[in-house]
């Protein structure tokens, strides 16, 4: 057995690698694109209903963002998130307004003193659930 060899590259000549989607796997593809679009703004950017491995998958984006999360589906596949296993965080202007909104379209805000205990002071934020239960976090961005 044999070690690698260190590759001696000067910094000018290494190509920085860019971050491009982040892969999670879904129960129901339709609903998932439907909870993302319409209560997150994400854009559906595309969708291939047969992937290589058999699988359905659907690339969504925020627009002007360049990093995207593909949503995969596979029939044979039981999604069971696991609580706090993960989370992704989304950037909104206002906190209160974009969670206001939310509650307004049935999206239950956690925890539930989330306006008192994180709203005041430095970082502003709140979490939600989409509907396999990966949590995603909602952050007001300065």
């Amino acid at each position: 057995m044999t070690s690698a060899q260190p590759i001696n590259l000067k910094q000018e000549d290494i190509e920085m690698a860019v971050f491009l989607h982040t892969r999670i796997r879904v129960s129901d593809l339709d609903r998932s694109i439907q909870f993302y679009c319409h209560n997150l703004g994400f854009e559906l950017r595309g969708r291939n209903d047969k992937s290589p491995a058999g699988n359905q998958l659907a690339f969504l984006e925020l627009p002007g963002n360049q990093h995207e999360i593909e949503l995969t589906y596979s029939p044979d596949y039981d999604v069971k998130v696991p609580s706090d296993l993960m989370h992704f965080a989304v950037g909104v202007p206002d906190l209160t307004a974009f969670c206001q909104e939310l509650e307004y379209k049935g999206i239950s805000i956690w925890p539930g003193d989330w306006k008192e205990k994180f709203t005041t002071g430095g970082l502003k934020m709140a979490f939600i659930d989409d509907p396999d239960g990966y949590e995603i976090e909602l952050l007001e961005r300065p």
